[in-house]
């Protein structure tokens, strides 16, 4: 481990310098990208986060995903399946309703980089611990919907789906059943193949890793490098290692950027806030190209509703009519968030205009807390009948600047309203790793979801998607919610195919979660990306199948 560390701080000071990323030559073969927050653990369907997911894109990528274009393409399969070309069809199911049949045929050059090919045996080995509630998968019903995978031959696999689904064509992330089978068959119960799991005990293991690049180096909490795949069969990259720089504290980042110690940072919220990206612009003008890209990210507040005080629906519309996010946006990120009035971006076509909306009203949010049993005290603090304070507590992450700021600012204006606020900060791996995960806040929390194309809420609003301890923390339905009206309309979005009627769906869930309010909505991203103006074909996509699963196309001019 010594050894590993020298070895990695030796890589990182050449970069520094330039050595490490330019040749004898001249030409940078290096990539050095710093971020914001480090992984909690490595396992690719566990614990999802967006950087994450980021830096194992260079490294593992899913059998489909969305382009540029919000189109969807394979990535590892030869074609992508529809009920036109025969590879999805509708099919009966003994004593049930009907199924599907999906036939994934997958690209006959994929290999692990420790020379394994990929297979349709890892389809399958896949779908068995992603269906498994004991796994600690986030989302099961992914592939839970999987009641088997027929294995036709090496790359060819049928995935007989228990329901009509609309997600059909969607596949993620394969996991090396040689690799992983032989861990997660030895599992003794929840919790043990996650501890157990090679991505988190060997995260470097060659044969975890299917895309251009495999995890070479790994230090926790600091830093990871890849190198190449020596198995990759596609276009050859233009960089022969990737180093990934990690800086909690988003204005050291910015520091780091600025002194040349790393080359780029992304958006996706791994990298420097919109403020500091147009300060950088004005300061540093020719060095970096400054990318801004609406995106279907959402900045929210989640609630306890656990919590007696947040269970009231009176208080939880009070406290957004406490905040004035069209002053916010305009202040601290040039007007360029858009207010949102539910998780749907405006940028989606399945967006609805038709929702309640809480424009920043001081009087109305006083009024609503007084219906609830809520007097301002002497002190200016609401308490109730019994005497209790209005006493909320409230968490973002540590170290980010801008994190920190709009807490700040809506703590002003929540106490304007008679609410207190109790600040609990965590660090970006306590809070996705432990205090979100295991729901342990008591109060509200303010980070960010990044959604792919016209994605399902069931894995951040569904019922059967609240992280308990019997489902070995699975699903990120934080808050606790359960909706009827929103499980319903998930389902009906996953399994109908009339375009009209899930369209109807999508509206009645959008209304009900701005009647309800179990999340605050705040604004939708528009992420910045300030990457070397020497960097070609970097194209951020605005959803979270991100860049990186193209990045055999960026190079260096």
């Amino acid at each position: 481990m010594i050894l590993r560390r020298i070895a990695v701080a030796l890589a990182l000071m050449l970069c520094a310098s330039g050595q490490g990323s330019a040749q004898t030559s001249g030409a940078r073969d290096t990539l050095v990208i710093g971020l914001s927050s480090f992984p909690t653990q490595m396992h690719p369907s566990i614990n999802p986060e967006a950087v994450k997911a980021y830096i194992e894109g260079f490294a593992l990528r899913p059998v489909t995903a969305f382009d540029t274009t919000w189109t969807n393409n394979c990535l590892y399969c030869a074609q992508l399946p529809t009920v036109e070309n025969g590879l999805a069809e509708i099919e009966e199911r003994p004593g049930a309703l009907p199924g599907m049949a999906v036939t994934i045929k997958l690209k006959p050059d994929l290999k692990w980089a420790d020379g394994q090919p990929v297979t349709a045996r890892d389809l399958a080995f896949t779908a068995k611990v992603g269906r498994d509630p004991a796994s600690g998968f986030a989302n099961t019903r992914a592939w839970g919907r999987v009641e088997r995978v027929e294995v036709i031959d090496d790359l060819t696999a049928v995935m007989h789906i228990d329901e009509v689904s609309t997600y059909f064509d969607r596949v993620g992330t394969l996991l090396p059943e040689h690799i992983e089978g032989p861990i997660y068959d030895t599992a003794k119960g929840p919790g043990d193949y996650i501890n157990r799991s090679v991505y988190n005990r060997a995260p470097t293991t060659p044969g975890l890793w299917n895309g251009p690049y495999r995890v070479a180096e790994y230090v926790s909490g600091s830093t990871i490098v890849l190198e190449l795949n020596p198995y990759w069969a596609g276009r050859k990259p233009g960089f022969a290692k990737i180093v990934f720089k990690t800086v909690d504290n988003t204005s050291a980042l910015m520091a780091n950027l600025q002194a040349g110690d790393v080359d780029m940072t992304p958006g996706e919220g791994m990298g420097l806030t919109v403020d500091q990206a147009l300060s950088l612009s004005k300061n540093l003008p020719d060095r970096f190209t400054y990318i801004y890209k609406p995106a279907l990210t959402y900045d929210h507040i989640d609630l306890q509703l656990g919590n007696p005080i947040l269970a009231d629906l009176r208080v939880r519309r009070a406290l957004l009519h406490a905040i004035d996010r069209r002053a916010m946006t305009d202040r601290l990120f040039d007007g360029k968030f858009p207010v949102a009035d539910s998780w749907v971006s405006p940028l989606e076509h399945i967006y609805t205009r038709d929702v309640a909306r809480y424009p920043f009203d001081l009087a109305r949010a006083r009024a609503l807390l007084a219906e609830a049993g809520w007097k301002p005290g002497g002190d200016g603090i609401c308490r109730n009948a019994e005497g209790a304070k209005l006493s909320i507590e409230f968490r973002v992450t540590a170290g980010n600047k801008l994190r920190e700021l709009m807490q700040q600012v809506i703590q002003s204006q929540w106490k304007a309203a008679c609410i207190e606020t109790i600040t609990r900060n965590d660090p970006p791996r306590l809070l996705f790793g432990e205090t979100l995960k295991k729901r342990g806040f008591t109060g509200a929390v303010l980070y960010s979801w990044l959604f792919n194309v016209e994605s399902s809420p069931r894995q951040i609003l569904g019922s059967d998607q609240i992280p308990t301890a019997e489902n070995n923390w699975s699903g990120t339905n934080y808050t606790g919610w359960h909706n009827a009206v929103m499980d319903d309309g998930i389902k009906t979005v996953e399994t109908e195919v009339d375009p009209v009627k899930r369209q109807v769906a999508w509206d009645a869930m959008q209304r009900v979660y701005a009647e309800e309010l179990p999340v605050l909505p705040l604004f939708f991203r528009v992420e910045v990306h300030v990457v070397p103006k020497w960097l070609r074909g970097y194209r951020p996509t605005g959803h979270n199948d991100f860049s990186v699963y193209w990045a055999e196309k960026w190079r260096a001019e």
